[in-house]
């Protein structure tokens, strides 16, 4: 859901008494398409993020956590260079336009005071981040656009004269006076239906809000003109006033459509054409609002694209030990012929007297079978009745070797599918960059991925395993991955703490930091819900959590990362919780 007009302009309306007389403190580039600008304003700290990103482009202060690059990109060094130290003077809106202009009162190489442009422009693919001169030229811009890359005439470069967009070939609608609107209301084409018609009409209006006027005057979304009767095309007009004079008074709600627990939708005004369908929610601002609506999911997309190829890395990987155990397992099926490899050994040899060299098939009496039936040998006719005999016992001392063999590379192979699922279940629940820099080193170390050559791998602070609080304060302690999980284990963990694990499936080793101490009952259910949802029962009802005291949990020698074997263990359903996780967390 993109930000329309009107959202854009409350959201302005909200944020310019806000951050206007700010200075600019600190400036980041988490991603590629989003910037967040630390304010300081009146003794308080605020946050500003915007984003140019297809499908999600906004503006908004958010108080989420982001993880920055190694190294900031060259537009973010841009920035600071020229930004660091500067107060924003306004935040104004073009009208009606999808984008917001920061006046900035900032300082030249020289140290004297300039006047300079942070303008953020959310038009889909088009959004972008423009920093402008005094004079109004580029300096830069985080997307740069020439004639060649969207067809246009407007080309969005360094040096070149900045330019609005240009203007839609639609009236605004708040700019057309009532009666005019009237007027285009009574033409209007019966063919087509109410809320398209709204659309087609005017700029500045959202195809949710034009379903949401008709859906208001004449109970339906999208009635075709012709079907109305002329009392309900007469109220028409009345509930497009309505809509004009509320935004003029800025008399706007911040709301959530929700189906269940998931945002679908959001807008500037209580929605009702859903019915029952999906909920609303009211939020106290429009920053909080965008910052639920987009923070998870756009969370979740990023940590998808980031840890894309560590996936198909880990996925080719499981799909050829698959292939390998599948023919593992049919060699293995044929190794159980030795038996009779050994049988037709010992009926040559005891039939050797009636064989001589060239014979190709010999019939003799099975005296392994009851009722000693006749069974028929095939020979080579190039060798000697014993060097036949020789060769049955070889086939069969071969497949008995290889049957011990086979077996444990099965084993070994099955153990490794276990790991590499183990490893896959970790990528998901990634929090961020450096999770999956480290789940990337523990591959290289177990030899999946290969070191890199060309440059060192980047170096990544160590996040540690995640830390939560009881309510009753006891510290909880949850791996992030196998290496953590190890770590955790067997080197933080003291031996007379708790250590629980999601029974036969995957997930984080949890440790309640208890040090002997009896635990509570409340401390051990929200443990045990932690260690069923950081694992891969976290959509399920009830989760079994096994728990034991550290002691007895051990690390076989030669075991991959996260894999021990404990014994002296008890069992409790656990619900995983992700709401108790938040409230749990210690940051």
């Amino acid at each position: 859901m993109p930000l329309d007009a009107i959202t854009m302009t409350a959201l302005v309306r909200e944020l310019s008494p806000k951050i206007t007389g700010a200075r600019i403190d600190k400036i980041q580039q988490p991603e590629r398409d989003v910037l967040l600008f630390t304010l300081r304003n009146m003794g308080e700290n605020l946050r500003l993020l915007i984003s140019a990103r297809s499908g999600t482009a906004r503006l908004h202060l958010t108080s989420g956590e982001f993880e920055n690059p190694q190294s900031p990109p060259m537009f973010c060094m841009l920035l600071r260079k020229h930004l660091l130290g500067a107060r924003i003077a306004s935040v104004t809106q073009p009208k009606m336009e999808r984008l917001v202009i920061l006046e900035l009162d900032a300082f030249d190489e020289m140290g004297s005071p300039v006047k300079k442009r942070l303008i953020a422009e959310f038009i889909g693919r088009s959004s972008n981040v423009i920093l402008t001169g005094p004079q109004g030229h580029i300096i830069d811009c985080l997307r740069r656009i020439d004639s060649d890359m969207n067809g246009s005439k407007r080309q969005v470069l360094p040096g070149l004269l900045y330019r609005l967009p240009p203007a839609q070939d639609r009236p605004l609608f708040f700019d057309v006076p009532s009666n005019e609107k009237a007027e285009m209301w009574r033409a209007a084409d019966g063919e087509k239906q109410a809320d398209k018609w709204l659309l087609e009409s005017f700029s500045g209006l959202s195809p949710l809000i034009c379903r949401e006027l008709c859906y208001r005057c004449f109970g339906d979304t999208g009635p075709r003109i012709s079907g109305l009767t002329a009392e309900q095309k007469a109220s028409f007009p009345a509930i497009m006033d309505v809509l004009a004079d509320s935004v003029s008074k800025n008399e706007f709600q911040p709301t959530m459509l929700l189906d269940g627990k998931e945002p679908r939708d959001f807008s500037f005004m209580n929605i009702k054409q859903y019915g029952n369908s999906l909920n609303t929610q009211a939020y106290p601002s429009f920053s909080q609002l965008l910052e639920a609506f987009y923070s998870d999911r756009e969370k979740a997309e990023l940590m998808r694209r980031r840890s894309s190829g560590l996936t198909r890395t880990v996925k080719t990987a499981r799909d050829r030990i698959r292939r390998k155990l599948a023919l593992q397992k049919q060699e293995l099926l044929k190794t159980g012929e030795r038996d009779t490899y050994r049988k037709f050994g010992d009926l040559i040899t005891a039939n050797i007297y009636r064989l001589k060299k060239g014979d190709s098939l010999l019939t003799a009496t099975d005296f392994y079978v009851e009722d000693c039936p006749e069974v028929s040998i095939p020979l080579d006719p190039l060798k000697t009745p014993q060097q036949n005999a020789a060769a049955y016992y070889k086939s069969y001392n071969k497949a008995k070797a290889a049957e011990a063999h086979l077996t444990e590379l099965i084993t070994r192979g099955e153990s490794e599918l276990d790991y590499l699922s183990s490893v896959l279940d970790a990528i998901e629940r990634a929090e961020g960059e450096s999770d999956l820099i480290e789940i990337r080193r523990e591959l290289v170390d177990t030899g999946y991925i290969k070191p890199r050559k060309s440059a060192k791998d980047r170096k990544s602070r160590d996040a540690g395993p995640m830390r939560f609080m009881s309510h009753a304060g006891v510290e909880i302690l949850v791996g992030r991955n196998n290496l953590q999980n190890d770590l955790l284990t067997t080197k933080l963990a003291h031996k007379a703490d708790i250590w629980l694990h999601a029974q036969k499936i995957h997930g984080s080793h949890v440790i309640i930091r208890c040090g002997g101490r009896e635990v509570d009952p409340q401390t051990l259910e929200e443990a045990a819900s932690l260690a069923a949802y950081f694992s891969q029962g976290r959509d399920g009802a009830k989760v079994p959590v096994d728990y034991t005291q550290v002691k007895y949990v051990k690390k076989t020698k030669g075991a991959l990362p996260g894999m021990v074997i404990y014994t002296d263990c008890k069992t409790i359903m656990a619900q995983p919780d992700e709401e108790l996780a938040r409230r749990l967390r210690v940051k």
